[in-house]
C-alpha cells in the first residue's frame, strides 16, 4: 500500500511540539479493523487531552503566572461535584471583577478538581494569570486556605504540573477531565506532506539521543526531547519532539545561574506518547 509521512507541528510559545507519522493511501478494498479494546481506548483519549493541555499551558502561560491550590475548610466540605464546581466559578468571577478594578489583564485559566480518596474532600488545582499575591487570593477564595506558586518552566514547559494536574482529575472523575477560560489561544496544527523520505525517517529514529540531527531540521530550536514509536501491524514509524526556542524567556532566566540547563541538552523529564493528531 502507497504510504507517505506527514509532519504535523504546534507552535506554542517557546516551545514547538512536532509529529512525524505515515499516512496511507485508501485501498479499495480493506478488512473491518479491530476495535481497540475500553482500556486502550481511554488510554489513547487520556494521552490527547493530556498533549492538548500541555501545548495549550505552553502557549498561554509565562513565568508570571502561577499554580493556586484551593482547599475547604475543616467544617466544611462541598457535598457533590456540582457543587464544588459552582463554588470554584463563584471564585473566579470574584478574581476576574477584583483583576477588572486594578486595571490586570483579562484572567486566564486553567482548572481540575479533585475528590480525596480517603478524607472524601474535595479541592481544587489551577494555573491562572499572574498578578495577585497570596494574601488577594486567600481573601477572594474565602473558604479555606490557599497556596500559590510561581510557574516553573524548562524544557517541556510546565508538562510536568499539567500531568500531574490531569492525574488528579482522572483518578477522581472520568467525565471532563478540566476547565479553561474561553480566552486561551489554542495552538492550530501546520501540516507538510513528503517532506520527509522513509529512509529519513528510519535515520532519525534510529537514536533519540542525536539532537544534532533533530536540531537542524528546525532552526532557532533546542531539542528537549524525542520519542518514537513503532507500529507492527503496518510497518510505521512515529515520532514525537518537542523543541524549545534558544531564546526562550526560562532560558535566559535560566542562564544566570545555571548556563548548561541552556546548552541545547536533553530532559530526562518523559511525557506521553502523542496520536498523530
Amino acid at each position: 500500500m502507497r504510504s507517505w509521512y506527514r509532519e504535523t507541528r504546534f507552535e506554542c510559545g517557546d516551545y514547538l511540539d512536532v509529529n512525524i507519522y505515515p499516512v496511507y493511501a485508501k485501498a479499495v478494498c480493506r478488512r473491518r479493523k479491530a476495535k481497540p479494546t475500553s482500556e486502550v481506548q481511554q488510554k489513547l483519549n487520556d494521552n490527547r487531552a493530556e498533549n492538548n493541555l500541555v501545548r495549550i499551558a505552553n502557549t498561554n502561560f509565562t513565568e508570571d503566572d502561577v499554580k493556586l491550590d484551593l482547599t475547604y475548610k475543616p467544617d466544611y466540605n462541598p457535598q457533590t461535584e456540582k457543587e464544588a464546581a459552582r463554588l470554584l466559578s463563584a471564585f473566579l468571577r470574584r478574581v476576574k471583577r477584583y483583576r477588572e478594578k486594578r486595571g490586570l489583564p483579562e484572567l486566564k485559566y486553567i482548572s481540575v478538581t479533585e475528590k480525596g480518596p480517603r478524607s472524601g474532600r474535595y479541592h481544587h488545582h489551577l494555573i491562572l494569570s499572574g498578578g495577585l499575591s497570596q494574601t488577594e487570593y486567600r481573601d477572594l477564595w474565602g473558604m479555606g486556605y490557599v497556596n500559590s506558586a510561581g510557574l516553573i518552566f524548562n524544557e517541556n514547559g510546565i508538562s510536568t504540573l499539567v500531568h500531574y494536574m490531569l492525574k488528579q482529575a482522572r483518578e477522581f472523575m472520568g467525565k471532563k477531565k478540566y476547565s479553561r477560560s474561553r480566552n486561551l489561544i489554542i495552538p492550530q496544527a501546520k501540516q507538510r506532506d513528503n517532506r520527509f523520505s522513509k529512509k529519513q525517517i528510519k535515520e532519525l529514529a534510529k537514536d533519540t539521543e542525536d539532537r544534532t540531527e533533530y536540531e537542524k531540521l528546525y532552526t532557532g530550536y533546542y531539542l528537549a526531547q524525542a520519542n518514537v514509536v513503532y507500529n507492527d501491524a503496518n510497518g510505521g514509524v512515529y515520532i514525537y519532539a518537542r523543541y524549545y526556542k534558544k531564546e526562550a524567556a526560562w532560558c535566559n532566566h535560566k542562564k544566570r545561574s545555571n548556563r548548561s540547563r541552556c546548552s541545547g541538552g536533553l530532559s530526562s523529564q518523559k511525557t506521553p506518547i502523542p496520536n498523530s493528531d
